[in-house]
């Protein structure tokens, strides 16, 4: 008897290695032989893939599963490719409704794809956050109209959501937790990012430019009406990464971009920064490229709700031995940094920054502020907050959101 049983489990376990086998040949066939304004059904179930899945040079192409938590594409194992998904030279594309876990590098890659849609998609590293994990969940970069969600992204080691060199997007009604970032936009053009949850990240949603990408300079960037919240989970980014640098029990961090405005959201017990408003100076990562600009400029935050435990910030990285032996806080770290450093070329004749590229800070629940002086080597940090209570116009803030909300 137990060798028939036996016998049966074997039997049990080829077909099911097999059937694998055969629904994943299936699927990149499909994916391969779509014709435009087709719609891909992914069965209910479990499936493991061994490589990465492809679209490319389709339009109006919809992959719709069952449900998020009814069809999962795992990758566990993965032993060709670096994606989970990777759709390239698009237009007009619908993700809906599964799940991607466990994948080797991102889960899921668009690149030049306009107008694409991610809804009701999970991307998902199981276990524990470890640095092994793949870089990105969502991750579309050079994009343009761009549109995300009620989507859930856990544990990658960069960020969960990453919107890169992209124009025209919303992110939205989404949960981001246990990522080094939560959301981030970089380098992006004209972005909304609202009604989402990003918690147990190193950093809720960051806002950054950097050098060394093909588009230069991103910007007009509405963050509002999230929860951002107990963003506490040690930095597990690979050494390297620009986001390796994220102090733990970050909420909102703005990285040398412009035109950024941060209002009506609940920033709560992030236990090092509420918002941080930096200059990419403070990475002191030698600048290369000459046409990349540095500095944040033309940043408002304002309306937020802002709560704390009475806990010292975090001692991990440099940031966190920056809090401790130059700010000193002690347990009365402010919600809001700004490190002080500004370019010299946006002051009048008084000394004073001009309009356009002021910081303004007002009308905040529970606001407390420090100006660091990082260009003084924190010599003088300051918590008087009447320069920067100021405001800046809608004009001065950002352009007309193109995309469906």
């Amino acid at each position: 008897m137990k060798l028939f049983f036996f016998f049966l489990f074997n039997i049990c376990l080829i077909y099911s290695c097999f059937g694998q086998k055969d629904w994943e040949k299936k699927l990149q066939s499909q994916l391969i032989l779509a014709e435009d304004g087709a719609t891909i059904d992914l069965e209910a179930g479990n499936f493991v893939l061994s490589k990465s899945i492809s679209l490319e040079s389709k339009k109006n192409i919809t992959i719709r599963g069952k449900g998020m938590d009814k069809t999962i594409l795992s990758f566990k194992g993965q032993t060709q490719g670096a994606e989970g998904l990777k759709i390239s030279n698009a237009e007009n594309i619908v993700l809906e409704n599964f799940t991607i876990q466990d994948s080797k590098g991102d889960a899921i890659k668009t690149m030049h794809v306009d107008r694409i849609v991610f809804r009701k998609v999970k991307t998902e590293w199981t276990g524990k956050p470890k640095k092994e994990n793949g870089s990105y969940g969502l991750y579309p970069v050079s994009c343009t109209n761009v549109l995300i969600d009620s989507c859930v992204a856990i544990g990658a080691s960069d960020a969960g959501i990453y919107v890169g060199q992209s124009k025209n997007i919303v992110v939205k009604n989404c949960i981001a937790y246990h990522n080094v970032a939560g959301i981030e936009i970089e380098n992006s053009l004209n972005a909304e990012v609202f009604h989402n949850e990003a918690y147990m990240n190193t950093g809720g949603i960051l806002v950054f430019d950097l050098p060394d990408l093909v588009q230069k300079k991103g910007g007009y960037v509405r963050v509002y009406e999230n929860h951002i919240h107990d963003n506490d989970l040690s930095n597990f980014a690979p050494k390297g990464n620009i986001v390796a640098k994220v102090p733990k029990g970050t909420g909102v961090l703005i990285l040398a971009t412009n035109h950024v405005e941060v209002h009506n959201n609940r920033i709560i017990n992030n236990r090092s920064v509420g918002v941080g408003i930096i200059s990419y100076l403070m990475t002191e990562i030698p600048i290369k490229d000459t046409s990349y600009y540095p500095y944040p400029t033309g940043i408002y935050v304002h309306q937020n709700h802002f709560e704390r435990a009475n806990v010292r910030a975090t001692f991990e990285g440099r940031f966190g031995k920056m809090f401790w032996f130059k700010l000193k806080f002690g347990k009365k770290v402010p919600h809001i940094l700004y490190d002080g450093i500004v370019d010299e070329k946006t002051l009048d004749k008084n000394g004073k920054v001009l309009s356009p590229f002021k910081i303004c800070i007002q009308n905040n629940d529970n606001q407390s502020f420090a100006n660091m002086d990082a260009a003084n080597g924190f010599k003088h940090v300051s918590r008087d907050e009447k320069p920067f209570d100021c405001s800046l116009s809608a004009s001065e803030l950002w352009k007309e959101i193109l995309y469906e909300k």
